[in-house]
């Protein structure tokens, strides 16, 4: 089994200033090449910490990869540590100095002793040209065949030198087996229930096959793995027949595989079926109507939606009743019913959803605690209410929230035989 470290190196990312993507995009590449992702780390710009972290990593892993400090200033150190590492001199590289003027010159930057800087590079590395930047990529090798690369951190740079550079490389220089993930998604079970009722199937898995459970604001992925197969087709049919069995011990929790999502399968059927909704939302603030319009082709069927936060809005938009929210308040079961029906009814849409809830940090009470939401769906023939406690947390709330009634819709969907 090869396997590799990736070494993210930037202070940026040590104080949070940036998200590291970098990482995720490489250990995809590595993965599905047959190359098993033994560590990540993240370390600062200092050429002690990214010495040591390199050593360490060759002494367990037999390809490291290294994003970040390329750049011509001064504090991008990530190639004369590694010079030093592997005792190279340096040497100008031709090519790279005049694509780099010529990059800079189209960008009206002019060209200095800096940029210049990046054409010179270790004489012990092979040069990985770098098409979309000034900053090449560099790969090293060892006595016993180990690999160091070193890439640009710009992301797009890095993930076009993975892509153009790096995995053909590291396919045709490792007798490289497969690494095969898949996953399933399930919703309705939280994770302990659904752990409880696959306990026998999940005993029963081959010792080669790991299963995961990877739960999610009201779903669970199940993703099986099994790593250094040689046979892939093999090794995708049994895994595929372990699934397969799954649809006998919980198949009405079934919701797909791999990217499947909730909001993807009530999308497939209002496609279908040629129907059309819209949303009516308060404490999620459009995130219902975000997940719908993010896909392609949510026009055939999404009408539009409302973001009723203030009392106003519910009254004289969605025509709910003034004297209901002063009776029941505005997070209440009429409110949620009405705000749906009256969602559908303006926009002349088939079905509609509705939210209405206490968000937080604040506005809660001992009888509508933060995180209640009141949700509602209206159908051509009748409106469904439900009332969920989605947690403590604002982001968590608006997600769980966001989900439930999703999956509320998806549900009257499947159940609506009026197609």
């Amino acid at each position: 089994m090869i396997k590799a470290t990736i070494i993210t190196i930037g202070d940026e990312i040590l104080i949070g200033q940036i998200v590291d993507t970098n990482s995720v995009s490489i250990a995809k590449h590595l993965n599905s090449a047959g190359i098993t992702v033994a560590e990540k780390v993240s370390i600062g710009d200092n050429a002690e910490q990214i010495e040591q972290t390199l050593r360490r990593a060759l002494t367990t892993t037999q390809v490291v990869i290294i994003t970040g400090g390329l750049g011509p200033t001064k504090d991008d150190i990530t190639k004369y540590t590694l010079a030093k590492f592997f005792s190279s001199d340096f040497r100008e590289d031709d090519a790279v100095a005049r694509h780099v003027k010529t990059m800079l010159e189209a960008r009206g930057i002019v060209y200095n002793e800096l940029n210049h800087s990046q054409a010179v590079v270790p004489e012990k590395c092979t040069v990985l040209f770098n098409h979309h930047g000034t900053a090449p990529g560099m790969w090293f090798e060892d006595a016993e065949r180990r690999v160091t690369i070193s890439l640009p951190g710009v992301p797009f740079e890095m993930e076009h030198l993975m892509e153009d550079e790096v995995m053909p490389r590291l396919k045709t220089h490792f007798s490289l087996n497969a690494n095969i993930h898949r996953t399933m998604i399930t919703a309705g079970l939280p994770e302990s229930m659904l752990a409880e009722k696959i306990a026998a199937w999940e005993e029963a898995l081959p010792a080669h096959i790991k299963l995961a459970y990877l739960p999610a604001p009201n779903v669970v992925r199940l993703r099986l793995s099994t790593y250094d197969a040689i046979d892939k087709t093999a090794a995708r049919e049994e895994i595929n027949a372990l699934f397969a069995q799954l649809n006998d011990i919980i198949p009405q929790h079934i919701v797909g595989f791999e990217e499947a999502s909730m909001q993807a399968l009530v999308h497939d059927l209002l496609t279908q079926r040629q129907q059309t909704l819209s949303t009516a939302e308060s404490c999620t603030g459009g995130a219902i109507a975000s997940r719908f319009t993010a896909m392609a082709g949510a026009s055939a069927y999404f009408n539009g939606g409302v973001i009723a936060y203030a009392n106003e809005v519910k009254i004289g938009i969605l025509g709910v009743n003034a004297e209901d929210i002063g009776r029941y308040g505005a997070v209440s079961e009429s409110v949620a019913r009405q705000m749906a029906e009256g969602a559908r009814r303006a926009t002349d849409s088939d079905y509609a959803i509705a939210t209405t809830g206490i968000a937080g940090p604040t506005g809660g009470t001992k009888d509508k605690p933060i995180g209640t939401v009141w949700m509602a769906v209206a159908t051509p023939t009748h409106t469904i209410t439900a009332l969920r406690n989605c947690g403590t947390d604002r982001g968590q709330i608006i997600n769980r929230a966001t989900a439930y009634a999703i999956e509320m819709l998806y549900k009257e969907l499947k159940n609506n035989t009026n197609k």
